[in-house]
């Protein structure tokens, strides 16, 4: 037996795999006998034949950035006649176009945006509550929260993230973990903070209740020994989390994605289908502590999405009425409601749309069913 066998079969029989399993796995090109046992674990998750999705729109608040990533096309320095605050009254209107087309979550993120007070957030939150109470607001990457604590006139990490979930701050999502290795982080992006930064906030959000997600982007130039660790980090914060008995699930999904080079001040070789599949597949292999692994239709297209439905992914994502960040790097993807209960449909799924929470709200077994409001999301 390989080892590759070896390490499939264990993972199978429910063991988990170790980090150098884990390099094993990149090492090797069997991409589809990894997908293979990658969908067996997604099962047992989710025996039932659906794929979920989430109405969102993601509202860059912002593109006022002082982090400088190389990777980034999105952002605009201090002082730039191109850089922007949004008017309230502007976000106010898209979260309502949010609600109009059945919209259940806003992902507000933007730049590090050293100009804007601590007080900016937390007022902006509660006016979204009062006028929105229903609406979930998933937002801010913890480098954004990092920047909130630095401009908040000596709050502690715990004391900010308290303020702004009791303003209206509902969960975090991921972004900003690229690779959870300092190497590759110094590399590509050498004013964001340590990967110990992230996970911090990420641990301080499950530590108060929060549930958050977890990121992973691949195509820097990083090693698959730095993969491996960037996915026993987050295994073991989830661990971590779970064995303290917060009150909070922790990382309730996992997304993965790859660098998208256009546009961009790094140069480096842009990934295809199967290097993307291959990380979904791996991904879920290692984290058997989380549930739910997200499609990356956004940077990878439909029909790849549609893909990663057999490689470990349940989840096909936010339909993203809104996105500017990668669609400044060049990568442009449109895909309407019913575009996305079609190809979930292709891919032997049944469509369902979820909340933040993964709670179901709505299942669409029947094909016929009419979609109304069927706006157009760009990405």
């Amino acid at each position: 037996m390989s080892s590759v066998d070896r390490i499939l079969e264990q993972a199978l029989a429910g063991h988990r795999i170790s980090a150098e399993d884990c390099v094993t796995l990149y090492e090797s090109d069997q991409i589809e006998k990894m997908g293979h046992v990658a969908n067996q674990i997604m099962l047992r998750h989710h025996p039932e034949p659906i794929t979920t999705f989430v109405i969102g729109r993601n509202v860059n608040y912002t593109n006022i950035c002082d982090v400088y990533c190389r990777f980034c096309a999105f952002y605009r320095a201090p002082g730039s006649k191109e850089g922007y605050v949004l008017p309230d009254e502007t976000i106010f209107q898209k979260i309502q176009e949010t609600i109009d087309v059945g919209g259940t979550e806003i992902l507000m993120q933007g730049g590090t945006n050293p100009d804007l007070p601590f007080s900016y957030y937390t007022n902006l939150l509660r006016e979204i509550k009062t006028r929105f109470p229903n609406i979930t607001m998933h937002s801010f990457s913890p480098a954004e929260i990092m920047k909130m604590k630095e401009v908040s006139e000596g709050l502690s990490l715990e004391e900010v993230v308290r303020a702004l979930h009791e303003a209206g701050l509902d969960s975090l999502p991921g972004g900003g973990a690229e690779i959870l290795d300092d190497r590759t982080r110094r590399k590509i992006s050498r004013q964001k903070g340590s990967w110990t930064d992230w996970m911090e906030v990420m641990k301080t959000a499950h530590r108060i209740g929060m549930n958050t997600t977890a990121t992973m982007v691949i195509g820097f130039g990083e090693t698959n020994e730095e993969r491996a660790l960037h996915l026993l980090r987050v295994r073991e914060a989830q661990d971590a989390c779970i064995a303290a008995g917060y009150p909070s699930e922790g990382f309730l999904a996992f997304i993965s994605w790859t660098f998208q080079p256009d546009n961009t001040n790094l140069k480096a070789e842009k990934l295809g289908a199967d290097a993307y599949l291959k990380n979904v597949a791996i991904s879920r292999i290692m984290l058997d502590n989380i549930k739910n692994f997200q499609s990356s239709w956004v940077t990878m297209g439909p029909e790849v999405g549609k893909l990663s439905l057999h490689y470990g992914c349940n989840d096909f994502g936010s339909t993203m009425i809104e996105e500017n960040v990668v669609s400044a790097a060049g990568t442009t993807h449109k895909v309407t409601i019913s575009s996305t209960l079609d190809l979930i449909r292709q891919a032997g799924k049944i469509p369902a749309q979820r909340n933040t929470r993964y709670e179901i709200l709505r299942t669409f077994d029947d094909a016929s069913v009419k979609v109304e409001n069927d706006f157009i999301m760009q990405n």
